[in-house]
């Protein structure tokens, strides 16, 4: 039965979408299918910087130590940055842009400076070493990529055929004076490209079951459409907590602890930011205790990252040192929640709320959303899809819909999916069916209320505290090693991390090999996160099912036992 809540929103969320409301759908045919689209939406991403810095010009948008940027002051460096990437590089409408940097606010500059310049941001993972990323630059065709001078120097050793500009986390004006255009060319001597919604947007990378990293693709209209999915929630909150007379009056805050290469960093985080005027303050890596001394500081009113770091604050020693009645809700997202934690930080913080969001970097994040009490309500759920844009449904193998109740494989269909996967056409025929679902790879059911619950996942995928770690990928790298015979890689559930890879092998005869010389093997192939936290070496062949694959579940079982049992 829905709940008071779920009522309530549901009204608002009618009176949102109706015509002439902000929210008024029109509808745009694809899969042959007429999909809901925001009648109201900007056509592209420039359009949307443009229009929303205007909007918020004078408010503090960029935070980063002692560096403070309005959103007109932030849009003014973009523009020129923009320029100086046409003038200065070359910078071709549709061409794909490599950006590798931590967190930074120069990063969010260069990122609006790319689509400016009309070229597509091919968001590189940050953590990946010079190898995986130069395989990217080139499954991309990235003629040139921006670069700090950390991840320029892992590029640079790994070969590749692209063109790396390096710009630094500096004073933007010192950082970004490689990409800015020279000082006596104005807008009016520099155009910048007219775009439509249907131009290449962003690129961004996702691990897949076969272990090959994968460039999920998207249009304006996709990434602007997901962006707006999100202020849809945000406004139906801000709606109903109006009409209980608890709406904020400060300015929102969102700390920026996730990676902005990521698509949740990316659009809830920071693009959703520009429509709802929302100041970011951004750190450079995550630790709690700097991260409760910003949210006091700041004054936060909107925490976001994978659980664990919700749960890091939560239950940290020195809590009650600081004052964090300003952050009203605590989100997650890229990993499941485990129900103990929903239930440690109500209690550690009660006068906030936990969130959880659910989406894929295929859906530009959108997907569903577990709001305040429904949320601790139903803390093993997703939430409901997210209106007014968002179709979910649970399919079997061969494609069809399933009842309620019934599980199997979780999919998404809206104007926010993706295009595909960057000459891929099989990968992406494999994962969307012909009436344009994106199919997850994850398995669940949606109860009576429409709450979709995730049960396993169908892929074999390990999620480390929300960054996607393909088994099959570690296995080709420790099967690299001239003395691996068999080898096979698993997760285990980890308290902080959600789970780990851990990993069990067979030496070839007359061989010898240590976890520690893997281990050594393994950091020069595949990113540190990717690393199994364990390592264990089998004597005897593995475990084997008919089709001679390798028993993954009765290796986990064997192993669980033990592992389980570790203080």
């Amino acid at each position: 039965m829905p709940s008071e809540l779920d009522l309530t929103l549901k009204a608002v969320m009618d009176a949102l979408t109706a015509p002439g409301a902000p929210l008024e759908t029109a509808t745009i045919r694809r899969f042959g299918h007429d999909l809901p689209a925001l009648r109201n939406a900007p056509p592209h991403l420039p359009a949307f910087f443009a229009h929303y810095c205007q909007e918020h010009a004078d408010k503090c948008f960029l935070v980063e130590s002692d560096r403070r940027l309005t959103f007109a002051e932030t849009y003014t460096l973009a523009h020129e940055a923009a320029m100086g990437l046409v003038l200065r590089h070359g910078v071709k409408r549709g061409e794909r842009i490599g950006i590798a940097a931590r967190n930074s606010s120069n990063w969010i500059i260069v990122y609006m400076a790319v689509l400016m310049a009309g070229g597509c941001a091919t968001l590189l993972n940050g953590w990946w070493t010079g190898e995986e990323m130069a395989d990217a630059i080139a499954l991309a065709d990235c003629r040139l990529i921006l670069a700090d001078p950390q991840r320029s120097a892992r590029i640079e050793g790994a070969g590749h055929d692209g063109q790396v500009v390096v710009f630094d986390h500096g004073l933007p004006r010192d950082g970004l004076a490689p990409l800015l255009g020279a000082g006596e060319i104005d807008a009016g001597i520099v155009g910048l490209p007219d775009l439509t919604a249907d131009d290449l947007a962003t690129i961004l990378f996702t691990s897949g079951s076969t272990g090959q990293s994968k460039g999920a693709v998207s249009d304006h209209r996709g990434v602007v459409h997901g962006t707006l999915s999100y202020a849809a929630q945000s406004l139906m909150i801000l709606m109903y907590l109006t009409g209980q007379g608890k709406a904020p009056t400060a300015q929102p805050c969102a700390l920026v602890a996730v990676p902005l290469f990521h698509v949740t960093g990316e659009i809830p985080v920071m693009l959703q930011s520009f429509v709802l005027g929302r100041k970011l303050v951004l750190m450079p890596r995550w630790d709690a205790m700097e991260a409760m001394r910003l949210i006091e500081a700041e004054r936060v009113s909107y925490f976001v990252g994978v659980p664990l770091m919700s749960y890091e604050i939560a239950s940290h020693p020195q809590r009650s040192s600081f004052d964090m009645s300003s952050c009203m809700h605590f989100a997650a997202g890229g990993a499941p929640r485990p129900i103990e934690h929903v239930v440690a930080i109500r209690e550690a913080l009660p006068h906030a709320f936990p969130l959880l969001g659910y989406g894929l970097t295929e859906t530009n994040g959108v997907g569903c959303g577990n709001f305040n009490e429904n949320y601790v309500a139903k803390p093993g759920s997703t939430g409901p899809a997210s209106r007014p844009l968002v179709e979910v449904e649970i399919l079997d193998d061969a494609g069809r819909a399933l009842p309620q109740g019934a599980t199997g494989e979780v999919a998404i269909r809206s104007i926010a999916n993706f295009l595909g996967y960057w000459r891929n056409p099989e990968a992406t025929a494999a994962a969307v069916t012909v009436d344009g679902f994106f199919r997850s790879g994850d398995l669940g059911y949606l109860d009576e209320d429409g709450y979709l619950f995730i049960v396993d996942r169908k892929k074999d995928i390990i999620i480390r505290g929300g960054e996607n770690i393909a088994a099959s990928e570690v296995e080709a790298a420790i099967y690299a090693h001239p003395a691996v015979a068999e080898a096979s890689v698993f997760g285990l559930p980890d308290d902080r991390f959600g789970e780990v890879p851990v990993a069990v092998y067979v030496v070839v005869e007359g061989m010898q090999l240590s976890d520690d010389d893997l281990r050594g093997h393994l950091e020069k192939h595949i990113a540190p996160f990717k690393i199994p936290v364990r390592f264990w070496q089998e004597t005897a062949s593995l475990p084997r099912l008919g089709t001679e694959k390798v028993d993954k579940r009765a290796l986990k079982a064997r192993y669980s036992a033990g592992w389980n049992a570790q203080p």
